[in-house]
């Protein structure tokens, strides 16, 4: 660096080398390295970490936020206190001066560049884009700021990002315990026409004889952020020369406009599916990315542009996800793409079987659905309803809470999806596009990937006819399933099963509504498209199943899970114990316009198709069951013929109640095992910490449902269970089979392993009865 008072607390790109990394944060040495090698680099320069320092020293805050700093960290399994503290330090740096020596360079630079210039305002952390950390997308970064107020107030949220939860935690995770310091990069802005993210390594396998390059229209946020589908181009490093062009869909663009707003724009279907890069311009990234590795002697993980037909380079940092050992070719790897398997990373508890490998990609809420890309692993802290269509996408799912009862684990059986949940710290130890293989069955997270799992790209696996036995053992008991997901049905209808022992009403709501809380849609007066897209949903079910019952169970609302779905925030309350609040029965007798309208449109279903049962969730007193059934008698849906009315058995209360609800006209009830179990035990289902003690199996809960069964037969009605213990453990199966039940439903890959279950149990028990008679 130059040696004037300008130097410490600014630094022009061309002044900076890798070495000055502690001054001017990984990005800034990067471009700085990249600016003395040649490579075309948009012109800018580097607010230091001095100046930081000088800044926070000035406003006398600078003991205070490292106190802070350490206290948030000791927090970080601490989600409430972590979210809190973080919060305080964050909002304490933006109320912080710019004194005026630093204010007076910044500006002289800014100015250098040009008048009012746009510029992208980017964080450097001085510990980023360093071998083996990589705060990559944690601190902020800001695209087409104009003017000195807009730099300076993006400077001051940049360095805000220094105490976002996520760096903290990925802090606290890497053991990095030193206060945190940040530099700031100021670029000319570059209006890119196309852009996008080049490896100079296959970051799925490890060759490094290859090029992968990601290509998007307009700024390249949108292929760093992965809100749209990129083009991916296979380059091969001799040459370099084309392997393959797969063209994504982007639905969108992200424009720069003059007034320093950033613009979304979206695309016409034949602008969508466009090639973004013809073979040249590919090649030409290529050659800029080869040129940059040999200058790093390293493999690097880029970023590029296009504007006004000329290539730039915006960042460069090093591969931090390979392994050591030999660099592998693409002919090394194993079959299937995988390279040895690592370490064991994370250890949770395993919800849903499979192996598979694939890019982590974390997501704090359904509403960052769109940045998962179809075969990623998704990693979040917890997934409710609202979460099915982004699930739907993933290769596995990884949770930080959760037990084995979650929607999480659910919703992940029935779509096939390898699942690990209550892994607690999954969000801040793994990071994004990190490779990982996630081994369903024994609840761990590995490094790398591994030959004996599923490539990501390959579907999840489903549950066909195929898999069924050639001749199924004939049952006295009868075997249902469970289903969430209407696109399902037709496969799931070909296993031979008697029937859907129950149809999980908030599933396919979430879906069918693309997110929207159902009371948000009758607000926006769409009663009718409500009722029609559920409809259709709803009778993709019962078709597939015609002629074998489909049992309903109505929306089952948890104010938790339902707050998060657009327009939730108007219509759900806060509780601190939802699992046992305003939920089931009860709310359906507080707000019944919404109960009205799910029996209007279980009207019209079954009006074509006349197998359709419905089942009413958590009922916790005869009174509200009976003001329940009163509605139903009222509606359309009572006055058909041959409806068949069920109850969950989830609240104890319920093993008192069965005569007085036979009484009343009730048909069948069905124990919930999970919140049964839950109830009887005084365990969160959803716990992670008491996973331990959730146990169906336990005396307690055996004696209940045993309750159940038996005042079920002696009232003359239905008995069932739902739930996955059955498939788990023979002797629960046993039990229940023992017990006289009806019939007993599981996820539909449970279903083959659970007749033979149920089957043996039944043999066992006709030999016993008739050892008994020869002995008699």
């Amino acid at each position: 660096m130059s040696g004037d008072a300008r130097s410490t607390l600014v630094s022009r790109f061309e002044e900076v080398r890798l070495g000055d990394a502690a001054s001017v944060g990984g990005k800034g040495a990067n471009l700085g390295e990249m600016t003395s090698a040649g490579l075309p680099i948009p012109p800018g320069f580097v607010v230091t970490a001095e100046a930081y320092l000088e800044a926070i020293d000035h406003a006398g805050i600078r003991q205070q936020l490292l106190d802070g700093f350490r206290e948030a960290a000791a927090a970080a399994d601490d989600p409430a206190r972590l979210a809190s503290s973080a919060a305080a330090l964050r909002e304490a740096v933006r109320a912080v001066p710019i004194p005026d020596d630093v204010r007076a360079a910044i500006l002289a630079e800014y100015h250098r560049l040009g008048e009012d210039v746009p510029v992208a305002v980017r964080s450097s952390a001085t510990s980023e884009d360093a071998e083996g950390t990589s705060f990559a997308g944690m601190h902020e970064t800001y695209n087409n700021v104009v003017g000195d107020d807009a730099v300076l107030a993006r400077l001051r949220d940049c360095w805000s990002s220094l105490y976002g939860d996520r760096v903290i935690s990925y802090r606290a995770s890497q053991g990095m315990a030193e206060e945190p310091v940040l530099a700031v990069v100021v670029q000319t802005q570059v209006v890119s026409d196309r852009s996008g993210v080049m490896f100079t390594v296959d970051p799925s396998t490890g060759a490094r004889d290859r090029l992968v390059i990601e290509a998007a229209l307009g700024l390249g946020e949108v292929v760093v952020s992965g809100a749209v589908e990129p083009d991916t181009y296979i380059v091969a490093k001799d040459g370099p020369r084309m392997l393959s062009a797969r063209v994504g869909r982007q639905t969108h663009r992200l424009v720069a406009d003059p007034d320093g707003t950033v613009r979304r724009e979206e695309l016409e279907p034949a602008r969508a599916d466009a090639r973004v890069l013809t073979d040249e311009e590919v090649l030409a990234v290529a050659a800029l990315g080869l040129e940059v590795e040999a200058h790093y002697g390293e493999p690097q993980d880029t970023e590029w542009a296009y504007s006004g037909g000329r290539l730039y380079m915006l960042q460069s940092r090093p591969v931090t996800t390979l392994g050591g050992g030999p660099a592998p070719s693409a002919d090394a790897v194993p079959p299937g793409g995988s390279a040895p398997a690592g370490t064991v990373l994370l250890r949770g508890l395993a919800a849903a079987p499979g192996r598979v490998t694939g890019r982590v990609r974390i997501l704090q809420s359904p509403a960052d659905g769109a940045s998962l890309q179809a075969g990623e692993i998704l990693v979040a802290p917890m997934t409710n309803p609202d979460w099915v269509p982004t699930m739907r996408r993933a290769a596995a799912v990884v949770t930080d809470g959760g037990g084995m009862t979650c929607h999480a684990a659910i919703v992940a059986r029935e779509l096939g999806v390898p699942a690990i949940v209550g892994a607690r710290t999954a969000t801040t130890v793994l990071r994004d596009d990190e490779l990982v293989t996630v081994d369903g069955a024994k609840g761990e997270i590995i490094e790398g990937a591994d030959g004996a799992a599923s490539a990501s790209g390959a579907a999840p696996a489903v549950v066909s006819a195929a898999a069924a036995p050639a001749v199924p053992e004939p049952l006295a008991t009868k075997l249902y399933v469970n289903l969430a997901i209407a696109e399902r049905a037709e496969e799931t209808a070909a296993l031979d099963v008697d029937g859907v022992g129950l149809l999980r009403a908030e599933f396919m709501i979430t879906d069918a509504l693309g997110g929207m809380h159902p009371r948000e849609m009758l607000a926006r007066g769409e009663r009718e498209d409500f009722l029609h897209r559920m409809t259709e949903s709803l009778l993709s079910v019962t078709r597939a199943f015609a002629g074998r019952p489909v049992v309903y169970r109505t929306i089952d609302f948890r104010s938790n899970e339902f707050r998060g779905l657009e327009g939730g925030e108007r219509f759900e309350p806060q509780e601190n114990n939802p699992m046992i609040g305003y939920r089931g029965a009860y709310r359906y007798v507080k707000e019944p316009e919404l109960f009205d309208l799910e029996l209007e449109l279980l009207a019209r279903v079954r009006e074509e198709t006349p197998n359709l049962q419905v089942m009413l969730p958590f009922v916790r007193t005869t009174w509200e069951l009976e003001a329940c059934l009163e509605l139903i008698d009222a509606s359309p849906l009572g006055r058909q013929r041959g409806l068949k009315r069920w109850v969950m058995a989830e609240v104890p209360s319920v093993v008192y109640r069965i005569p007085e609800y036979a009484a009343m006209g009730i048909d069948g009830v069905s124990i919930g095992s999970n919140d049964l179990t839950q109830l009887m035990l005084g365990v969160d289902r959803d716990s992670e910490i008491c996973a331990e003690l959730f146990d169906e199996a336990d005396a307690a809960v055996l004696d209940a449902i045993e309750r159940i069964i038996t005042a079920c037969r002696t009232a003359g009605i239905t008995s069932s269970l739902c739930g996955q213990a059955p498939s788990n453990n023979p002797a629960f199966a046993e039990h229940l089979v023992r017990y006289g039940i009806d019939s007993i439903s599981v996820n539909a890959d449970a279903a083959d392993r659970t007749r033979r279950v149920v089957a043996a149990a039944e043999r066992r028990i006709l030999v016993e009865a008739a050892r008994g008679a020869v002995g008699g």
